[in-house]
């Protein structure tokens, strides 16, 4: 599918703030988020139902989606923001209007669940979302000089990124030395997984697959890329890009298991695609923006992933 690159963002833009999946524990999270952006020269407007709560869900899926629609309606917001991950996005994707999306193309951000979404978005728009920092969750208390420069650079700049620079003491490694160019999708890999025999699960075909998850122990990470493998994506695509796996290990020491390293062995060296493993992208502090949709070349042997082309037009 061709990409649509959503226009670039810049200083005195209108940010939109909503919260599709759940709502941060802490409210004042969304109020010091909001000053960060206007620190940074945005203005910035809170969907019409953000703080809510219903359970784990941010209000009914009715109150999340009209917070949605209303963002890409509204003409002067520029960037939508998801205010956190944590669960429900993927309720809301048979009931959006994705005509919408796609005749107002729109910086979307947010990461986690959010995947949901993102690959809902691309699979039926194919607008560029982006994998980046979200308000409740990075851009408040200390917030990553890595993480704010590279996704402030990838949303602003209407050049070609390069070649991706990591943060220090950053060193992914080579499962599969080769080279390899395409789109990248994926996000995090439980939610991708829950997306397989819908008509929301992006064309895997001769795309660079990223992965990334939080909190799985090995024999659910086992699980789920065996989904994959029987649903015929690693079959599909022509190169992994494996980020952080944080807290994915057994922590009942009586238990036999494998760890996860032979868990990502198990899958991933038998494929003779190009593959890296730690890629700073996931649940940490210091992690690189990813633009689902967007031309990146892999040099696995290197440890080197390029940015073909820009992000924002």
């Amino acid at each position: 599918m061709r990409a649509i690159k959503p226009p670039a963002l810049k200083k005195g833009d209108l940010i939109g703030i909503i919260s599709p999946a759940s709502t941060p524990d802490e409210l004042s999270r969304i109020e010091n988020s909001v000053k960060y952006f206007e620190n940074l020269g945005y203005s910035v407007v809170l969907g019409q139902n953000v703080g809510k709560y219903r359970g784990y869900l941010a209000g009914t899926d009715q109150e999340r989606l009209d917070d949605l629609h209303s963002m890409f309606s509204n003409k002067k917001v520029k960037a939508v923001f998801c205010i956190r991950g944590g669960y429900g996005a993927f309720r809301l994707l048979d009931k959006i209007n994705y005509k919408l999306i796609k005749s107002n193309p729109k910086i979307f951000v947010g990461y986690s669940e959010i995947t949901a979404l993102q690959n809902a978005i691309f699979t039926k728009t194919g607008l560029i979302t982006f994998a980046g920092p979200m308000p409740a969750v990075d851009f408040v208390n200390e917030v990553s000089s890595f993480t704010e420069e590279f996704f402030w650079k990838l949303v602003t700049f209407k050049k070609k990124i390069g070649r991706i620079k990591y943060p220090a003491e950053t060193s992914p490694q080579t499962l599969r030395k080769g080279i390899v160019s395409g789109q990248i999708v994926g996000g995090n890999l439980a939610v991708l997984t829950a997306l397989t025999g819908t008509k929301y699960f992006p064309d895997m075909k001769n795309k660079i697959l990223i992965l990334e998850d939080i909190n799985e122990a090995p024999y659910k990470v086992d699980r789920l890329l065996n989904q994959l493998r029987l649903n015929g994506v690693f079959s599909k695509i022509k190169g992994i890009i494996l980020g952080r796996f944080v807290d994915c290990y057994e922590d009942d020491a009586n238990k036999k298991t494998l760890t996860l390293g032979e868990v990502i062995d198990d899958y991933f060296c038998p494929l003779k695609i190009p593959s890296l493993y730690v890629f700073p992208h996931g649940h940490i502090k210091d992690f690189v923006t990813i633009p689902f949709g967007l031309k990146i070349k892999l040099d696995s042997g290197k440890q080197s992933v390029e940015f073909l082309e820009s992000a924002v037009n």
